[in-house]
């Protein structure tokens, strides 16, 4: 079975910086697209960003608000995707979601539990 966990949120000032982790277990890694996605309160969960199984750092893809802000990579011997975000804003804070999606598969349909981060103005 096939297990996501985050860490690696908590509570950060407006232009501050976190960096997320997220270790997938029960599978081989390489075989995996990895996702981020976040849900405000009373708001839609949203794409943030992904790494497809065969990309590395160059075939990231971002939503527009966090183009140059944030970025995802990975390290296959770890088992362990990252989401380093940087110059985070207030509106940003929200719990921040690890997906899986395997080789194959149409959707994202591993999710971890949640980490939050937070951002005070």
């Amino acid at each position: 079975q096939v297990q996501l966990v985050e860490s690696g949120g908590g509570l950060v000032q407006a232009g501050g910086s976190l960096r997320l982790s997220c270790v997938l277990s029960g599978r081989t890694f390489s075989r995996f697209g990895m996702a981020w996605f976040r849900q405000a309160p009373g708001k839609e969960r949203e794409f943030v960003g992904a790494i497809p199984w065969s990309g590395d750092s160059g075939d990231t893809y971002y939503e527009d608000a966090v183009k140059g802000r944030f970025t995802i990579s990975k390290d296959i011997a770890k088992n362990t995707v990252y989401l380093q975000m940087y110059s985070l804003k207030p509106e940003e804070t929200a719990l921040y979601y690890c997906a899986a999606r395997e080789i194959g598969r149409p959707d994202y349909d591993i999710w971890g539990q949640g980490t939050q981060v937070t951002v005070s103005s």
